[in-house]
């Protein structure tokens, strides 16, 4: 009898330990956050982050000297604190000494080490190189040069002063990478990246699953002093199919779903924008304002005859059709009417101030002045898309015919689109700016003088003498409130020469399983999973 109650403790003891194992097994699956990357990933370095696929893949591998929280603030990263010269032109960084690059077999025995300044001088070097040809080199264009003082302390200084480059840096582009294993010829840095991020790289089969692992030696805690990444894992599947992500997300395969896309716009959202009654209790939604401007392009480089060459043409195109209505019946209301110039709200120096809004009788008023002063009785226009945004052309193009222009739709490939934009063959454009860092500088550049596409980005070859000395002096301006009013001053004037037609601001729309906490959201949609839990 004593021996069959020694069996039977031992197999009692047995199963709880295999339960209290299983248990843990299961919560280690239950924390892999999972969601689907439909425009793919071409390269896990952070020198190719150009896109939101590579960018939001590689904001979970690696850090640079600084980051931005959800309000857009400048925050420490591995630099723990800087100082900036009086005269702007120099960045004193002092970096963290308890930042680790993941573990890897070529750093020798002890498979990591810190990160010093020296790593900075290599990845900066690097992602300058001709020969790496990163499309982020740009972003050290005002550089003048940099070194590191010692292991600790990163010095940068500038050419002239640029008060959003501390912005620039929050990049994945400027983010510190080891040279022992990119140029270890062992491994392609592009698919089996070493960073110091909240996760580590484990799995990549191209365009069918891609597998990060919890980094135990990340150097962040929470706002409780808990350490972070909360997840076990990250995993990332490629359906490249809208409706099919959709599915999974609907089947609860994957946690995670960003943006709407038409064919499910309606299953999921009432028109005003609010999640329809039987997804309430299923799923979260998040909405953000998105620090992207959607508008058409007028190209101002014309004769005299083209009616886009008038002002009151321009005026009456922006005053001649409801934003509101737009939104409303083709975006589910996802989106504000664009009326307040081109600089979208989410950043500081956005005005509240309507400058264009429907206004049919001032729109005829235009038409009417624009016919008696021309002798043309009926004006035309064409308006180039591409097939993603004929549902608004056609609307706009409903609209300003009832005002008197005569309006065609153009509807070519996104390539030509890109291509007759830039080398000013489309009379008006659909376009759209995504801010590259938060600051307005990056949407009034669109009209600054020295810019004139292909050589910038002035895509409508506006020139306004004024304008450019106001943004001289803007982007030399260190104080933030002086440099903000210059910022609204300028986006003032462009709106009343009218070389765009706003559209809409658009919006960062998330939504999640019922499960995911501490996702957040922010106005440059950016993926940050270090602070998510699942229960």
């Amino acid at each position: 009898m004593i021996g069959n109650a020694k069996i039977i403790i031992l197999f009692l003891i047995t199963i709880i330990l295999f339960s209290c194992d299983s248990k843990k097994q299961q919560e280690k699956i239950n924390s892999v956050f999972r969601y689907n990357e439909h425009s793919n990933i071409s390269s896990l370095d952070p020198a190719f982050a150009k896109n939101n696929a590579n960018i939001w893949a590689t904001n979970q591998l690696f850090n640079g000297l600084v980051q931005l929280d959800e309000k857009l603030h400048i925050q420490p990263d591995i630099a723990k604190s800087w100082k900036i010269s009086e005269n702007g032109l120099e960045y004193k960084f002092i970096l963290r000494n308890d930042v680790f690059f993941h573990k890897n077999h070529l750093f020798g025995k002890d498979s990591t080490r810190t990160v010093k300044a020296s790593d900075f001088i290599y990845s900066f070097n690097r992602l300058t190189s001709e020969k790496v040809a990163s499309p982020g080199r740009w972003v050290m264009q005002n550089v003048s040069h940099y070194q590191a003082e010692n292991d600790s302390i990163f010095i940068i200084k500038l050419k002239q002063p640029f008060p959003p480059f501390l912005g620039l840096l929050s990049m994945k582009y400027c983010s510190v990478v080891p040279k022992e294993i990119v140029d270890n010829k062992e491994h392609s840095f592009r698919d089996h990246p070493v960073g110091t991020g909240p996760f580590y790289f484990k799995l990549w089969v191209e365009n069918t699953k891609l597998v990060f692992r919890k980094n135990e030696n990340y150097h962040e805690t929470n706002q409780n002093g808990e350490k972070l990444p909360h997840l076990e894992a990250v995993a990332i599947t490629f359906l490249p199919d809208k409706q099919s992500e959709f599915l999974q997300f609907v089947q609860e395969n994957i946690d995670f779903l960003s943006g709407i896309a038409p064919s499910y716009k309606d299953e999921l959202l009432t028109e005003t924008g609010t999640l329809q009654n039987h997804y309430t209790k299923k799923i979260n939604m998040q909405k953000s304002p998105y620090l992207n401007t959607e508008y058409l392009g007028i190209y101002l480089d014309v004769p005299n005859v083209k009616p886009t060459h008038s002002l009151l043409i321009r005026k009456a195109l922006n005053f001649g059709f409801d934003r509101k209505r737009m939104l409303k019946y083709l975006r589910n209301n996802i989106g504000t009417p664009a009326t307040n110039g081109i600089i979208p709200k989410g950043l500081p120096s956005y005005q509240n101030k309507n400058y264009v809004y429907y206004d049919k009788e001032k729109a005829l008023e235009y038409v009417k002045e624009f016919k008696k002063l021309t002798g043309i009785s009926q004006p035309k226009i064409t308006i180039s898309t591409n097939s993603q945004y004929l549902d608004l052309c056609e609307f706009i193009q409903r609209e300003i015919q009832k005002i008197g222009i005569d309006v065609a739709v153009d509807v070519i490939p996104p390539s030509a689109l890109r291509q007759g934009k830039a080398n000013g063959k489309l009379e008006i454009f659909r376009a759209s700016w995504v801010a590259d860092y938060p600051d307005a500088e990056n949407y009034l550049s669109l009209f600054y003088g020295e810019n004139f596409a292909p050589n910038g980005p002035n895509y409508t070859h506006y020139k306004n003498e004024k304008f450019d000395e106001l943004y001289r002096k803007a982007i030399s301006t260190v104080d933030n409130e002086i440099r903000y009013k210059l910022y609204r001053e300028m986006d003032s004037l462009a709106m009343q020469d009218a070389p765009i037609i706003p559209l809409y601001y658009d919006e960062v729309i998330r939504f999640t399983q019922k499960n995911v906490q501490g996702l957040g959201i922010n106005p440059i949609n950016l993926l940050i999973l270090k602070n998510v839990k699942k229960q």
